[in-house]
């Protein structure tokens, strides 16, 4: 494939020294048949949600990137480093990327821009982190006119168990689970229900409880952290009742007295049940709305002022913790607090 002012999008992936490889050695094949110099230009997106200032931590980790890779290219040059301009680039931080459609434009704008006629992508390239990117985006980016390689380089293997070995007390749980929501959707307690459920949930828990259970069951931390999710669903169910009227005001008010932003903030939770049911419950309450996280790391679209006041005062994170780590645990600083706190440390 031709072209000697390649396009290669970067992030984060275990392939990525080797597409920079490729790509240096594409353009240098490329340089010695036209007998001009060729370009290639690194380029990695960062959306906007992920930028909060200059400073910001992915802003951050993006440049260190940028700045390996131009180190790698020039190793791969070697004593050919006039026979090929490498240049490296943030691109998105103006724009709010979410899908590879927002990807695409913006990687053929900038190709545009700078005359780039052909785009290489690294197998691994993902900068979503979670969402498989590559496959759409490369369909995005070719009908837009460029051409489109993917960098013959292999991947890593990736080949974690999906079946487990489990325990006793995972069967144990699994079965018991799937009894209970048996008997519930029968509606009765009959002898012929209490026996198919029975059956039912023995070949579940046989087939599922390596799949299912990924962690160690502990009956009284389990039923613990039960009895304190049954205090928490009324409270939360007032607090969306509670933002409810709030927005009813908002949206009934003469002058409608919205003020819509992105915030980020990092939570004080760590297990990836806790952040689910954290990110659910703000999505839950009127006028937060969880768009992405990363890690702990939320970013949430806030309605109102009082929404985002609300969110930064901390009263979901706090009786999240209480569900899973219990009531000591609820007793710590608010986000806006951490954040405070934070700012005059620093």
């Amino acid at each position: 494939m031709s072209g000697s002012r390649l396009l290669v999008p970067v992030s984060e992936s275990p392939t990525l020294r080797n597409t920079v490889a490729y790509a240096v050695g594409e353009a240098l094949d490329s340089a010695e048949e036209t007998g001009e110099r060729a370009v290639v230009r690194f380029v990695y997106p960062v959306s906007e949600r992920s930028t909060v200032g200059e400073g910001s931590g992915e802003s951050e980790r993006a440049r260190d990137l940028l700045e390996k890779v131009a180190v790698w290219a020039e190793e791969d040059l070697g004593d050919d480093l006039d026979a090929v301009a490498v240049e490296t680039d943030l691109v998105g931080t103006r724009e709010y990327l979410f899908s590879p459609s927002d990807y695409a434009d913006v990687l053929t704008r900038y190709a545009r821009e700078h005359d780039l006629d052909r785009a290489v992508f690294d197998p691994e390239f993902n900068p979503m982190g979670t969402t498989p990117l590559l496959p759409p985006l490369e369909g995005e980016v070719r009908r837009a006119g460029l051409d489109v390689e993917e960098a013959p380089v292999q991947r890593q293997r990736r080949s974690p168990l999906l079946v487990k070995r489990g325990t006793v007390a995972q069967f144990l749980a699994l079965f018991g689970v799937s009894y209970l929501f048996y008997l519930l959707l029968a509606g009765s307690l009959a002898t012929f229900e209490l026996a198919t459920g029975a059956i039912t949930a023995g070949i579940v828990a046989v087939a599922l409880w390596g799949v299912s259970l990924t962690s160690p069951v502990e009956p009284v931390r389990t039923v613990q952290r039960l009895g304190r999710f049954l205090l928490y669903v009324p409270y939360l169910l007032w607090e969306i009742v509670v933002a409810n009227f709030k927005i009813a005001y908002v949206v009934l008010h003469p002058s409608l007295p919205i003020d819509p932003e992105l915030v980020e903030f990092d939570a004080a939770v760590w297990s990836p049940l806790s952040v689910t049911t954290l990110a659910n419950s703000i999505t839950l309450t009127p006028g937060t709305l969880t768009v992405d996280v990363n890690r702990r790391h939320f970013t949430v679209h806030t309605l109102t002022v009082d929404a985002r006041e609300d969110l930064f005062g901390g009263s979901l994170e706090r009786a999240v913790r209480f569900v899973f780590y219990g009531l000591a645990a609820a007793r710590i600083p608010s986000p806006s607090e951490r954040a405070t706190e934070e700012g005059e440390d620093s």
